[in-house]
């Protein structure tokens, strides 16, 4: 299974630039089409305030309402991917050009709407764009986030561009296209995965709901680190 997780990472990682260079919508309007549905709402999933309104007031007697209730807001979104990973995965390589692009929709959402509700909680504004592209750099996880500053791709991690003297413009597009490359790759590899290293379509559901989980359980708990309390003001 390590073998095929492997060879997952590797051809997800060379097909995400080819995707989003065929598409390049998919790498700005998708993506900031996800952030605006994850923190307005869409489907059954409430508006990012109202939820972490209802989180506090469930937590009003903990000993730190905040904190339990950026953890419970992540708790519960490890479970809406691991849900949305089961549903998509299930049919193997025939159907997974149909899959992957409802999966990758549908773990933008999930995985967006999470770290808003961890920012919104901590005390940044979400209708401020330089939030907006920490919220979506979180996404991509530590190690990719690391590497990136590291390769000079983004000046700074989330919290530094959340709380940056002023907007740069010229970073949406960058934010958007790595986070759109980081999307592909991950869903794409994992699918491959799944596949290769099962060979048996009915079980890739279960494997789609693990990988999905723990994804967004590693981009959760790099969200509860990274994105500090800010002081009221």
């Amino acid at each position: 299974m390590g073998v095929g997780r492997s060879v997952g990472r590797q051809v997800g990682r060379q097909l995400a630039p080819r995707i989003t260079d065929l598409a390049p919508g998919l790498t700005s309007s998708f993506v900031r089409e996800a952030l605006r549905r994850a923190i307005d709402g869409v489907g059954p999933l409430a508006p990012v305030r109202e939820s972490a309104a209802r989180q506090l007031a469930d937590h009003a007697d903990a000993r730190d309402p905040v904190q339990q209730a950026v953890r419970e807001t992540v708790d519960a979104h490890i479970r809406f991917a691991g849900a949305s990973g089961f549903a998509t995965n299930l049919g193997g390589l025939v159907t997974m050009a149909l899959t992957v692009p409802a999966n990758l929709s549908g773990i933008a959402v999930v995985q967006c709407r999470m770290v808003a509700a961890v920012a919104h909680l901590r005390g940044y504004d979400l209708d401020d764009p330089r939030v907006h592209n920490a919220i979506l750099v979180t996404t991509l996880g530590e190690e990719s986030v690391h590497r990136l500053v590291t390769d000079l791709v983004l000046p700074a991690p989330p919290m530094a561009l959340a709380t940056a003297p002023v907007h740069d413009r010229a970073l949406d597009d960058v934010v958007s296209r790595e986070v759109a490359r980081g999307m592909v790759a991950r869903v794409t590899g994992r699918r491959l995965a799944a596949t290769v290293g099962r060979r048996v379509p009915g079980l890739g559901g279960v494997v789609g709901m693990g990988a999905d989980g723990w994804a967004t359980y590693k981009v959760g708990s790099y969200a509860e680190r990274e994105l500090r309390p800010r002081k009221a003001r």
